[in-house]
C-alpha cells in the first residue's frame, strides 16, 4: 500500500457562541427566559439589573437611550383593514419604529484580535422589572401570587379533621390517608399495602394499623368535596349518590320522592362495569339492573352530573398560568378597527453592563502573570454584551414575526376564528427574511394577547380545505364551524359526521367524513350516539 499527500478544499458551517446562544435563547419560553436570566445574573459579575430605568419608567420617563426602543410598548405597529379593491395578502399597515434594521453596537467596537474597545457609557438598556411574586404599588397582586395562593386538597381536609373527636390512632392514620391521595382525589393504594409499609415485619401491628385506617377511610369519605378517598371511578360516583339520597331523606320540609329511585339505580349502575357507563349502553344497563331503558337514561343523566375528579378544583393552577410575550390592541373607528401590536413590559429583562467593574476593567494594565486572569475578565464582559445583544434580538424577532401574523391574519382580529385564513411557516419566514425553523422556535411557547383571547403563536398557522372558489378555507376556521353545528344541532337528533360534512360541501367546503372526525375528536366532541343520550 502506497502512501502520499493530498490536498483538499471544504467548506463547513461553524456557529459562533454568541450565534449558538442567540439560537438557544430564541426557542426558550417566557419561563426559561426568567430562568436563564437569573443564571446568568448569579454568574457573571458584569451584567446587572438597570435599577435607574425602572425608577424611570416608574416616573413616567422615556428610555430613549435603550436598545429596545425599537420594540418597546411606545414603538407599535398599527393595521388597518384593507380597502375592497386590495386583497388581504397586500393589506398595508404603518409602523413608526423600523424593526427591520440592523442591530448597530452603539458603544463598544470589537477587533479582529480579540479585544475590546469600550467606550465611557457601559450601561445597555431596560430596567428593573418588578418582582413576579410581589404586589404592585396600589396593592393588586399579579396572576402568579393569586395562583400560589390556592389552597390545596390536603390543607382543605386537615382543615376539617380539627373538630373531630378520634383517637390518636385514627387521627395519625386519617392524615396518612390524606396525604397518600392523589393530585384527582383518589386513594391509589391499597389499605392493606400502606399498612404494610409502616410495619413491614411485624404482622400484628399490620393488623392494629389496618384496623385505623378502615375506620379513617371512613372519616375521610364523609369529607368534603364529596368523593374524595375512593379507590377508583365507581366507588367516587357511588358516594356522590350517597350524598344525594341522603341529604334527600334529610329534607324536612319537602323532600324530592322522584328522585330517590333515580339514585339508587344510578347506584347499581355504579356497580357494573364502566364501559358501559362510558358507552351509555342503555340495553345492557338496562338487563344489568332490571329497569327500563328511559329510566336508564335519566339515571345517566344524573350521573353526568357527578364530579368524576373531587379533587380538580383544588389542583396547583400555578403552572396553567400563561404571560402573553406581544399585546394585540385593537383601536380607531369599528368600521376600520386598526391593531397596534406591543410587547408586554412584564416579559423584558432590563439589563446592563455593571459600570463600576467595566470601568475599572478598562483601566487596568495587566501584566505578568496577571495577563491570563485579564483576558478572562474580558470574556466574561464580552458575555455578558452578548447575552444582552442576543436577549434584544430574541424580542425583536418575535416582535417582527408577529406584526407579519397579525397582518396576514387580520380578519381574525376582526370577526374571530371563523375568519381565519390558512398560514404555514414559509410565508412568514420569506415575509421576514428568516429561514422556517427560525419562525418554528420563535412561535413555540411564546403567547399573544388578542381580543379574543391568549393564544400561542402557532394557533394562527394551520393547512388549508379546498372550497368552491378555487381558494382555501383554514382548518383552524373549519374546527369552529364544526363547533357551532353541534352547538345548534337539535338535541335529540344529532348531526353525525356524515351530516356535517354534508353541511360543509352546501357551504363550499370540501371536507370528507374522516376528517370531520379528526376535528370533532380534536374538539372533543362526543359522536352523535353519545351526545343524542345526553
Amino acid at each position: 500500500m502506497k502512501q502520499g499527500l493530498a490536498l483538499r478544499g471544504s467548506q463547513h458551517l461553524a456557529l459562533t457562541p454568541q450565534l449558538q446562544q442567540s439560537i438557544r435563547l430564541l426557542q426558550l419560553s417566557t419561563l426559561e427566559l426568567q430562568q436563564e436570566v437569573e443564571q446568568m445574573l448569579d454568574d457573571n459579575p458584569f451584567l446587572d439589573r438597570d435599577t435607574e430605568a425602572a425608577e424611570r419608567e416608574a416616573y413616567g420617563v422615556e428610555h430613549a437611550d435603550s436598545p429596545y426602543a425599537d420594540v418597546s410598548p411606545s414603538s407599535e405597529s398599527s393595521f388597518s383593514e384593507p380597502s375592497a379593491s386590495e386583497p388581504l395578502e397586500s393589506a398595508t399597515y404603518t409602523q413608526d419604529a423600523d424593526t427591520n434594521a440592523p442591530f448597530e453596537d452603539s458603544g463598544q467596537s470589537w477587533e479582529g484580535d480579540g479585544s475590546v474597545d469600550f467606550s465611557p457609557d457601559d450601561s445597555e438598556w431596560g430596567g428593573d422589572a418588578l418582582p413576579r411574586g410581589a404586589a404592585d404599588e396600589d396593592g393588586r397582586a399579579d396572576a402568579v401570587q393569586l395562583a400560589r395562593q390556592q389552597m390545596s386538597l390536603q390543607d382543605h381536609l386537615h382543615a376539617q379533621i380539627g373538630g373531630l373527636k378520634l383517637s390518636e390512632g385514627d387521627r395519625a392514620a386519617l392524615k396518612f390517608l390524606i396525604e397518600s391521595l392523589n393530585d384527582e382525589g383518589y386513594l391509589e393504594d391499597t389499605l392493606e399495602s400502606l399498612a404494610e409499609s409502616l410495619a413491614p415485619a411485624d404482622l400484628s401491628e399490620q393488623e392494629e394499623v389496618l384496623a385505623h385506617f378502615q375506620v379513617a377511610l371512613q372519616m375521610l369519605q364523609s369529607l368534603e368535596p364529596t368523593g374524595v378517598g375512593a379507590r377508583h371511578l365507581g366507588e367516587c360516583l357511588a358516594l356522590q349518590l350517597q350524598s344525594q339520597l341522603r341529604g334527600h331523606s334529610q329534607q324536612a320540609n319537602q323532600p324530592d320522592v322522584s328522585l330517590v329511585p333515580v339514585c339508587r339505580l344510578a347506584l347499581r349502575m355504579c356497580q357494573q362495569p364502566l364501559d358501559l357507563l362510558a358507552r351509555r349502553d342503555a340495553r345492557r344497563l338496562a338487563q344489568l339492573c332490571g329497569a327500563t331503558e328511559a329510566e336508564v337514561r335519566e339515571a345517566l343523566v344524573l350521573i353526568s352530573h357527578l364530579e368524576p375528579k373531587p379533587g380538580r378544583r383544588f389542583v396547583d393552577v400555578e403552572r396553567q398560568v400563561v404571560v402573553p410575550d406581544v399585546l394585540v390592541v385593537r383601536s380607531g373607528p369599528v368600521q376600520r378597527p386598526q391593531f397596534k401590536v406591543q410587547l408586554n413590559p412584564d416579559v423584558m429583562p432590563r439589563l446592563r453592563v455593571h459600570d463600576v467593574y467595566a470601568n475599572a476593567l478598562k483601566g487596568y494594565k495587566a501584566s505578568g502573570n496577571d495577563a491570563s486572569n485579564f483576558a478572562a475578565l474580558q470574556q466574561r464582559l464580552q458575555e455578558a454584551r452578548w447575552f444582552i445583544r442576543n436577549i434584544q434580538q430574541r424580542f425583536d424577532t418575535i416582535v417582527r414575526v408577529s406584526n407579519a401574523i397579525v397582518e396576514r391574519q387580520y380578519n381574525f382580529f376582526v370577526h374571530g376564528e371563523l375568519a381565519m385564513r390558512p398560514l404555514v411557516l414559509r410565508e412568514i419566514a420569506d415575509e421576514i427574511g428568516m429561514h422556517e425553523s427560525t419562525i418554528s422556535r420563535v412561535t413555540t411557547a411564546k403567547y399573544m394577547a388578542t381580543p379574543f383571547g391568549t393564544f400561542e403563536l402557532k394557533y394562527f398557522f394551520g393547512s388549508g380545505l379546498g372550497n368552491d372558489s378555487g381558494s382555501q378555507t383554514s382548518s383552524t376556521a373549519v374546527r369552529a364551524l364544526i363547533r357551532q353545528l353541534v352547538e345548534a344541532e337539535p338535541v335529540k337528533k344529532p348531526l353525525s359526521d356524515q351530516s356535517i360534512s354534508e353541511l360543509l360541501k352546501s357551504q363550499g367546503i370540501d371536507c370528507a367524513r374522516r376528517t370531520v372526525a379528526k376535528y370533532r375528536e380534536a374538539l372533543r366532541i362526543a359522536p352523535a350516539h353519545l351526545r343524542k343520550t345526553l
